[in-house]
């Protein structure tokens, strides 16, 4: 199958603007893979689709296509998915000496015989930002259709399986009966369950209530399978990490059970049982290699935190109420493996029940945490979704940022600036000349069809450069008030911080750039 089948897909979805069209084409390429009869040839078109490649760490990123030669408006189609899908393998294999190297060289060879549409599918894959305008819920609905199966089906097998492109090939190349035997399964990792935003507390309680009030840890999420003495560790992403969590895998083998499926948090704390900084836990999850790891578990260990109970015994207990739930987990798993929690119930005065769970995660936060997650304890476990029965509170930042750059955006947002770079203020030039400004990190978030034709119009007006480039340079004039819920050590940027989930407030019209927040005042965020 040509690679520019894919890309003009793609393309053709991220200028459509209705859910109906983009669905209907993303089940035309998607039958058009499946006419194939080739299992990993459907996989890897899904994976494509979906804007991520299947090879999780090929070591490629947006500095690799800097120096990558651009696509010819002439250049034909000759691309294969297998033959990208081959070059992916061989640099996600590649380690030592050169391999940096050997990868771009591979990537660059890829892009100088690619077209205009397959360069542009190829440069959203690497750097993880395709934003064609079709998130997973449109996609399995585009599955559903080229499968010609109910779309509840699709959805249900993708949170057992734990693979949508594994679901994929089922649907497209498997028989009739072939969704229907994805079912929970101990050792099959399956999509977490996620929780909404509340701006308050008394929001989140009155919301869900009567629920359980819990820390919300920063530390890596984990879903602990346990079969007899066999236990597996996965990721948020559904990644195997067993052999990187010892610590994990110990503590789910002195629990008495024979089978079991738990959702929990890892998080390495200090020895006065605060939480170390977010880096050091997903630091000491990355490190693979055995004797950094052996290093790794003794500097940084880590402390598991279970909050559910998925299956137990042979049971499956996601469609249970989360009160059940607690209660058979907390019948099995020793009180310093349970995230600590509250209940509070609405019904028995608003005021009482509010300032209880306030009190609580006020104390959360004094002890270091990020916030609390409010649960109804009515609410089954909504299997990879960002379900009604978890709202999540924490403390928002907001800061006065300045525009250094803006990306042209996808989708709805095609002919508008829409990725904006951000910067702080520098007055010292510790980072750069005095009185500049050093960019923290990007967002594209809370911006509305309206702030979006304002700002597109405002930052052409500032351009600094070619504004037909991918990337949009403009004078640091224009100052933007920015929520974060913090920053997080990076060194990407030249002050050493990356910001934490930006999102755009209001423009700040009344202020000059040389009123921006500082660096030193956002690097005073970090956890110390």
């Amino acid at each position: 199958m040509l690679l520019q089948e894919v890309a003009t897909a793609s393309a053709d979805v991220r200028s459509t603007g209705g859910r109906r069209a983009k669905v209907a084409r993303l089940a035309a390429c998607l039958r058009d893979a499946a006419a194939t009869g080739d299992a990993h040839l459907v996989a890897v078109v899904f994976s494509y689709l979906t804007g991520v490649l299947p090879q999780r760490r090929t070591g490629l990123g947006p500095a690799a296509l800097r120096e990558a030669p651009r696509p010819s408006p002439g250049s034909e189609a000759a691309l294969t998915v297998e033959q990208v899908d081959a070059a992916f393998t061989t640099a996600e294999a590649l380690t030592g000496a050169g391999s940096t190297t050997s990868r771009r060289t591979l990537l660059h060879q890829l892009l100088a015989h690619a077209t205009v549409q397959e360069w542009q599918l190829l440069a959203g894959l690497v750097t993880g930002e395709l934003r064609q305008g079709a998130q997973e819920g449109l996609l399995l609905d585009a599955l559903a259709e080229a499968a010609q199966v109910p779309a509840p089906l699709v959805r249900r097998a993708v949170t057992v399986a734990g693979s949508a492109s594994e679901v994929a090939v089922a649907a497209l190349v498997g028989d009739a009966e072939a969704l229907s035997r994805f079912t929970l399964r101990v050792g099959t990792p399956l999509g977490p369950m996620l929780a909404r935003s509340a701006p308050d507390v008394a929001t989140a309680v009155h919301q869900v209530s009567p629920a359980a009030v819990e820390w919300k840890l920063d530390g890596s999420r984990v879903q602990v399978h346990r079969d007899g003495d066999d236990v597996r560790v996965f990721t948020r992403s559904l990644d195997d990490i067993t052999s990187r969590v010892p610590e994990v895998v110990q503590a789910a083998l002195q629990l008495p059970v024979r089978s079991v499926v738990l959702d929990g948090e890892a998080i390495a704390l200090r020895p006065d049982g605060r939480p170390r900084p977010f880096q050091q836990t997903s630091a000491r999850v990355a490190v693979q290699d055995a004797t950094r790891a052996e290093q790794a578990v003794r500097q940084w260990p880590l402390t598991t935190y279970l909050f559910d109970v998925l299956h137990l015994d042979g049971d499956d207990l996601t469609v249970q109420p989360l009160r059940l739930r607690r209660q058979a987990l907390e019948r099995f798993a020793p009180p310093h493996l349970v995230v600590p929690h509250l209940v509070v119930d609405d019904g028995d005065g608003a005021s009482a029940s509010t300032r209880t769970a306030q009190e609580f995660a006020d104390d959360a936060i004094a002890r270091g945490h990020e916030g609390v997650v409010v649960k109804a304890l009515d609410a089954p476990y909504e299997m990879g979704r960002r379900g009604a029965g978890w709202v999540k509170v924490k403390p928002v930042h907001t800061f006065d940022l300045v525009v250094l750059a803006a990306e042209w955006g996808h989708g709805r947002r095609t002919g508008k600036l829409s990725n904006l770079h951000l910067g702080a203020l520098d007055p010292d030039g510790d980072h750069g000349p005095p009185g500049g400004h050093v960019m923290l990190g990007k967002t594209f978030k809370g911006l509305t069809d309206a702030l979006l034709a304002w700002q597109t119009d405002a930052l052409l007006a500032l351009a600094d450069g070619p504004t037909d480039d991918w990337v949009v340079p403009v004078r640091p004039e224009l100052v933007v008030e920015v929520a974060i819920d913090g920053v997080q050590t990076s060194s990407r940027y030249p002050a050493g911080i990356a910001l934490r989930f930006a999102r755009v407030v209001r423009y700040r019209p009344d202020k000059t750039a040389q009123q921006a927040d500082t660096v030193a005042t956002l690097q005073a965020l970090l956890p110390r």
